[in-house]
């Protein structure tokens, strides 16, 4: 079979740049929902008359659904077509953006955020599909490189929009409008999106898996379910057996997969992408630093917002100085640093990113109650530098060496591991940070610093598991793929498939 260029003249040269543009903007409406919440969460409390355990469906439900369809969702863009499921998609988020917006009580807006994370599941593996089938080896790092430092704006976006957002209390709707502003985007990339995106699928005609979705979907569940809930619950019996379940069912899930491959090649996760160095490395290290972006988010809003009693505003300008540090290091790490360093410049993230907890760990513990967010500016600059340092880059060395036709399904499972850490480390808060705060016990003026122990408490934890990070990326290629000279612009096919993806417009 012939190879034809996926983007053949200027016209579609064009229209790939904008499709990247409309993709782009769907991820980082993704990344802000994730932390928007965060700093609503006293707002949404007073309204609703949500109690702990609502609103802590209400942060980790969308995580929870959203990393439970992701798998699916990238296959399902693989099957029928990633620019078909993209749309369907953002029309989805669209609408259960709507409906948390318009949320009468606390269980309407726990199921519209679990509406709002499955759909998401459908959107955003499309996004990391389509940039790898649109764009040769060669330019994906350039456009990793504008990917990540979407996803370090995403990330501080949301606490400083939604605080804007409520504090503005538009239309006497208080915090509302953290979901309200959806509409007009997800309408946008809506309409440009089915003029602008190019229609990819696997070229090798293949079958949802349905049994292989029902069994990951619950192994899944049995494990983000009961650490979500555990704290609230007074961490029953039925929920660590719910969690060593889970891990017999993963094991069943790939025993099934492995069948589903020889029986008639159509399996839900391709297991043979795991026989990819590069990408096993990869998603390794993806669901360990998704358990460090949970972590440290809540436990940095509750913080400044609970602890140190700062307003939504204040809280949410304190973090710009780390989001313009991610976004810097992120744009300059694939284009400039990788090439000559490879794997180096990650793990120099990582012991970067740890060296800024720590500086945080001293400040916190030396001015107490009394800090002051400049104070906060020297920290978060440098956690920031180190995780762009990280976030480019990652997605370009898991993704550099996955046979094209199998780009939903490796998208997904990226997205699905940073996910799952990421729920993990948001109910991993309740034992590292809520786990040290004795709330019986505290006195009304006594929160303060309660809340600033258990912060300190916590950034220790994330510093191990940074740690741990580092030695895992021992196992990423010393460079990905494309950065290496002479290396073919397109990755070889894993054996008895065809690498060409099904393009039309």
């Amino acid at each position: 079979m012939s190879s034809q260029p996926a983007v053949p003249d200027t016209a579609s040269d064009r229209r790939r740049w904008i499709a990247l543009a409309i993709v782009m903007t769907a991820a980082f409406m993704d990344l802000v929902d994730v932390t928007i919440v965060n700093i609503a969460i006293p707002s949404i409390k007073g309204d609703l008359g949500a109690s702990f355990g609502a609103i802590q469906w209400i942060t980790a439900g969308y995580a929870l659904a959203f990393a439970a369809g992701l798998i699916t969702g990238g296959r399902l863009g693989d099957i029928y077509g990633r620019k078909r499921l993209f749309l369907i998609g953002i029309t989805g988020f669209t609408l259960a953006s709507a409906l948390c917006g318009f949320a009468a009580n606390e269980e309407m807006l726990i199921a519209s955020r679990l509406l709002q994370g499955a759909t998401a599941a459908l959107m955003v593996p499309q996004v990391l599909a389509i940039i790898h089938v649109t764009f040769p080896a060669h330019e994906r790092g350039k456009v990793f490189g504008m990917f990540g430092a979407i996803i370090g704006l995403g990330a501080v976006s949301g606490p400083l929009l939604g605080a804007l957002l409520t504090q503005w209390n538009l239309f006497g709707l208080e915090w509302r409008p953290i979901f309200l502003i959806n509409l007009p985007v997800g309408i946008a990339g809506l309409l440009l999106g089915r003029k602008f995106i190019t229609e990819s699928r696997a070229p090798k005609a293949l079958r949802l898996d349905l049994v292989g979705v029902a069994m990951v979907t619950l192994a899944l569940l049995m494990l983000i379910y009961p650490l979500t809930r555990g704290h609230e619950l007074g961490w029953p019996l039925w929920g660590h057996l719910c969690m060593a379940g889970s891990v017999l069912v993963f094991a069943a899930f790939v025993v099934y997969e492995k069948y589903k491959t020889r029986k008639d090649g159509s399996p839900l996760v391709e297991l043979s992408l795991f026989r990819v160095k590069s990408f096993a490395a990869g998603v390794a290290v993806q669901l360990t630093f998704g358990i460090v972006m949970g972590i440290f988010f809540l436990v940095w809003t509750l913080y400044m917002q609970t602890g140190l009693g700062w307003s939504l505003l204040k809280a949410g300008l304190t973090g710009v100085p780390f989001s313009i540090a991610v976004s810097a290091a992120a744009g300059m790490s694939v284009q400039m640093l990788v090439p000559r360093f490879g794997r180096k410049v990650l793990q120099a993230g990582a012991a970067i990113m740890a060296s800024g907890l720590l500086i945080y760990i001293w400040e916190a513990d030396r001015y107490g109650t009394g800090i002051h967010p400049w104070q906060m500016i020297l920290p978060l600059v440098v956690m920031g530098a180190g995780m762009g340092l990280i976030v480019a880059p990652l997605t370009d060395a898991v993704l550099s060496d996955v046979p094209r036709e199998h780009a939903g399904s490796a998208s997904g499972l990226i997205n699905t591991t940073g996910q799952m850490g990421m729920a993990l480390g948001l109910g991993l808060v309740s034992v590292v940070f809520f786990g040290s705060v004795d709330e019986e016990r505290i006195v009304p003026n006594g929160i303060g610093k309660a809340y600033a122990e258990a912060f300190q408490h916590s950034l220790w934890w994330v510093a191990a598991v940074l740690a741990v990070i580092f030695v895992v990326m021992f196992a990423l290629p010393a460079r990905p793929k494309q950065h290496v000279e002479g290396a073919e612009d397109e990755p070889e096919p894993v054996k008895g498939t065809e690498p060409e993806p099904v393009l039309a417009h």
